[in-house]
Formats: structure tokens, sequence, C-alpha cells
């Protein structure tokens, strides 16, 4: 049949099962939203309030469910504020398919009216990036471009279509989409190679990383524990991929990891790395990271391996199929001494905070007591990104959605209302710093003009609370524009935006306001005060090896 460009990107949505996509129109891409008017009751358009929370939102969306989010911009500034977006997800391995419009095919390179070479602007930060100028082209290129962004390591596609692409007519025929194979690149020898030093170990340590999540390996990382009885730390990307209720499981390791990850890694024999990228903020001093341990390395993409720990066997291939053979092969081990060792670790380092005062620990322990742990929890970045890491105990994976890689100020509230629509089932929480809600607030006008019963947690310290940690212990007390004690009300701009507004200034509020946000159905803001010199603890000082990791009782 004879469809138009703009039809045949509808068309081909539908046939990739997409059921929500988050955008904003705009001259080049309206014959795509005047095609997309004409399906409303088959594909739900949201109308975010900037491209950046579009962007977040397709993230979110994507995070949450585990299919391929989906975002929409028009030419020039549309197109470039997908930009941070876009960055966050490559970061993270987050399947995101952007289409983007740009002028037309006569006018492209020649400076015209909001014209971008946004395929060339977002090639670093892309899995791939298309520009479509031919029809008869459209639906393939679209179809690839999903398919890239779910097989193998996933991540974010472009696809660019010209103007008159989008009003040209092509042949259009539907098809089925093609089955996504995670092709891995391991041999049995690999695999013996790791079941030899398993075996041989006396003190094992499995670390987890995002790629669990992404690869479904949940159950089979839990098996992998149980069977070889080794204790369980993860990176901030991989919260949930193991119980965080689990005696085996130890707390994050890295910068604000717990002393037990941090101290039983550096002591560890083996160190198990399943779907982790060896983060900077992970490993520290990268010379002494785990110099103990012989490294087991399992990641379906090949250039993460010997990239910044060199290991002693790796094999590259879908996590959750190498975990499978793992169990099946591996012999039942016991190492009672050593989780012993690393259990007493737990009880004499535990995570505290001041608890004669409202905090940010307490108030995420309330949330964690409110949802029962079994909220999807989103974040911005900063202090409260780490309170939310530490003091929610994760039991599912797609519960914990932060930017890791890119460290995005403003990620969390566009995510929280993509992964609220992707998974209408659950309650979906934002916890963001005053800081950071200042960079994409307005995305609460899209809540409530949907009426997404989110609730978005402002932690109100009036200043930037990282940053201002670092300025207190590495930069002499300098603090150079962290200060935001200003005049801005935050349950005013809520309310403003048409949300409900709690503000909480003592613990006894706090587990009230809570339960009030999650019963009145409606987006809600809970805005949180808390002292401004609070600070995240444990710490590893940047370039430092992770053994050194200190708390507010040893700078004291």
């Amino acid at each position: 049949m004879q469809l138009t460009g703009a039809e045949i990107v509808i068309e081909c949505l539908k046939e990739q099962g997409v059921d929500t996509v988050f955008g904003y129109p705009g001259g080049t891409i309206l014959n795509v939203y005047d095609a997309l008017y004409k399906h409303s009751d088959e594909i739900r358009h949201v109308l975010t309030s900037h491209e950046q929370g579009a962007a977040h939102a397709a993230d979110g969306y994507a995070r949450a469910t585990g299919r391929v989010g989906v975002c929409m911009a028009t030419s020039g500034p549309g197109a470039t504020n997908l930009v941070t977006g876009i960055a966050t997800a490559y970061m993270d391995s987050i399947p995101v398919v952007a289409i983007t419009a740009n002028v037309n095919l006569p006018a492209l390179g020649k400076d015209s009216f909001q014209e971008v070479d946004i395929a060339g602007v977002t090639m670093p930060i892309t899995k791939h990036g298309y520009i479509v100028k031919d029809v008869n082209q459209l639906a393939d290129t679209l179809r690839k471009a999903f398919y890239i962004a779910k097989s193998g390591r996933p991540g974010p596609v472009l696809v660019d279509i010209t103007k008159d692409v989008t009003a040209n007519k092509a042949e259009f025929t539907p098809m089925t989409p093609e089955p996504v194979e995670r092709k891995s690149a391991y041999t049995d020898a690999d695999i013996d190679k790791a079941l030899e030093l398993i075996e041989k170990a006396e003190k094992p340590f499995i670390f987890v990383g995002g790629g669990a999540i992404l690869s479904g390996a949940a159950e089979e990382v839990r098996k992998l524990a149980k069977k070889i009885d080794a204790p369980v730390c993860d990176s901030l990307l991989g919260k949930g991929a193991f119980d965080g209720h689990d005696p085996l499981y130890t707390g994050m390791l890295g910068m604000h990891g717990t002393k037990a990850s941090n101290l039983g890694v550096s002591e560890c024999d083996l160190l198990i790395a399943l779907g982790v990228r060896f983060s900077d903020r992970v490993i520290g001093n990268p010379k002494k990271f785990a110099e103990n341990a012989r490294i087991i390395h399992i990641d379906i993409d090949a250039a993460e391996i010997n990239k910044n720990i060199k290991t002693d066997a790796a094999i590259v291939g879908d996590l959750k199929e190498v975990l499978t053979k793992l169990n099946e092969k591996a012999a039942s081990k016991e190492h009672k001494e050593w989780t012993a060792h690393v259990e007493a670790y737990k009880e004499k380092y535990p995570l505290k905070y001041d608890e004669t005062t409202l905090s940010c620990p307490y108030f995420i322990e309330q949330l964690d007591k409110a949802t029962e742990g079994k909220a999807i929890i989103t974040t911005d970045v900063g202090q409260h990104q780490m309170w939310a890491a530490q003091f929610y105990q994760y039991s599912e994976p797609r519960t914990f959605l932060s930017s890791g890689g890119l460290g995005t100020m403003g990620y969390g509230l566009g995510a929280c209302i993509g992964a609220k629509l992707g998974r209408p089932d659950k309650t979906v929480i934002n916890v963001a710093g005053d800081g950071c809600f200042r960079m994409n607030m307005q995305e609460l006008a899209t809540a409530s003009r949907y009426q997404i019963p989110i609730i978005e947690v402002v932690i109100n310290n009036q200043v930037l609370g990282m940053v201002r940690q670092w300025q207190t212990l590495f930069y002499g007390h300098r603090y150079s524009q962290t200060i935001l004690n200003d005049e801005v009300d935050y349950c005013k701009v809520a309310e403003a935006l048409g949300c409900k507004a709690y503000k909480v200034t003592t613990k006894e509020e706090a587990l009230p306001a809570i339960q009030d946000a999650i019963a009145c159905g409606k987006p809600a803001l809970i805005e949180v005060v808390i002292h401004e010199d609070d600070k995240v603890f444990p710490m590893v000082s940047p370039g430092a090896p992770i053994s050194e990791v200190f708390d507010a009782d040893d700078i004291q």
C-alpha cells in the first residue's frame, strides 16, 4: 500500500509494539504529528514541557519496562534539546530511539532556518545514527534502528528524517520485527577457565552491575551466589539485580560504597564481575583495586574487557546465558570463614546517620517503610542519589533508575514520568535535590496535565550538596557558587504547576506526608528540609584506593 513517510513512521512504531511516545512538535516534524493525530487511539503521545524531559522520559520508560523508549523532536533546537537525554541513555546502555525531523532535502547544508546536523552532533553518543533522505528507505531504517537499540549492549539510536521525506509517498509492506540476538563470542575454554578460578577460590566476591539488569539475569546471579557461597556487592546501576535483603548482600561498591563492600573486595582472592564497566567511581585507584584477587569479567561488550581493569579470565557474552552455563557446571562450595569475616564488617561498619534530626537517610527509610520496598525509585544526581542508593532496600530489577555514567542533574523527574507510564501498577517516586529540581521542574506541568500520580521528593538543603561536600573536604570550605538560599518556594511552585504539595521539616511529619502523597492519586511534591552540611558517608577520596574508605567517625 502507498503511504506517506509520516504514515510509515507511525506504522513502523505500531509494528514494533510502541504504545507510548514522548515529544514536542515543531515545523519540520508536523507531518509526523498529523499522522500521529489519526492514530491517537493506538499510540499515546505525551507532550512534555521540554525536549530534554521527553528524552529522559523515554529513558525512564525503557529502564522500567525493558522495552525501547521513543522520543520525538523537531529540527534545530528541538533536536539539540534531546542531546543530554541521548547521552544519558548512551552512557548507561539504555535502548532509546530518538526520531527527529530536519529541513527539506534541497535546503540541507544551507544554514536553513532551524537546520542542525543532529546526526553529526549525536554521532559520539549513539550506537548508530541515520539521516533519511529517501522515503523508500524509511521503513527499513526505522526497523534497523529498533533492532540496533535492543541488540547486544543496548543503547540509543537516532533517526533524522528530512521534512519532504515525511510528505513523499512509498510502498509500505508490514513486517514482523526481527528477533533480537544477543550474540556471544566466548568458547568452552573461557567457561572452563572461569570455573577453574571459582573452584580454587577461598575468598570469592561477586560484583554485579547494570548489565545484569539489562540481560534479565537476576535469578542467575542469585543462584551463583548461593551455589559458591560468595558475598555480593553492586554498582549504582546494578541495584536490584541482587536482593538487598539477602544475607550475602554487602551494599554498593566504590566512592560511596559500604565499608563491608570496599574492604571485602580489597581482601578477596577472586572477584567475579558481572555486567560492569569498572567505572572510575567504583575502582578508585586502578593500580590498587582488588590487588589480591584474580578477576573474572563477564560482559556482552568485548570493548569493556581489560579497558579499565586487567582481568585473569573473560567471557564475552550475554550474562544470563553465561551464568546459566556456569551454574550448571560449577560445584557447590562453602566459604563459612570468609562470609563470616565479611558479615563481621557489615556489623562493625553499618550505614548510619544522625538520628536526632530530620535527614535524607531517615526520609529514604520512611519511603522504604511506606512502600514496603516495592516502589520504583528514580533519582537525580548528587547526595540524595547516593542516600537513595544506600538506604532504600531494592529487591527487584528495574526499580532503581538513575543517571550513572553521565551524572545528569535534572534526569529524574522526566524518568519518573516515563517509568510510571510504563509501569502504572507501581508507586513511582523521584528523589531530587533542590539544585537538580531547578533544572527541569517544569515537567511537573507534564505530570499534572496528564494526571500522572508520581511523587517528586525535593531534598532541600539550600546548597548544591555534593559539590559543597567536596568543597568542605578538599577545597578549604570555599563555597564558590554552591549556595541556593534564595526565596524559591518549592511547594508553591508545585501547586502553581497543578500538583499537591507537602513540606516536611521534622521527622514526625515524614511518614504521614509520604502516605498521603501515595494515597492522593495525583502528582505530588514533598519538600524535605535538611541541614546544609549533611554529608554522604562512607566516602573514598578521588584517586585513592577503595580500601581507604572513611566516614564521619574517621574524620573526627
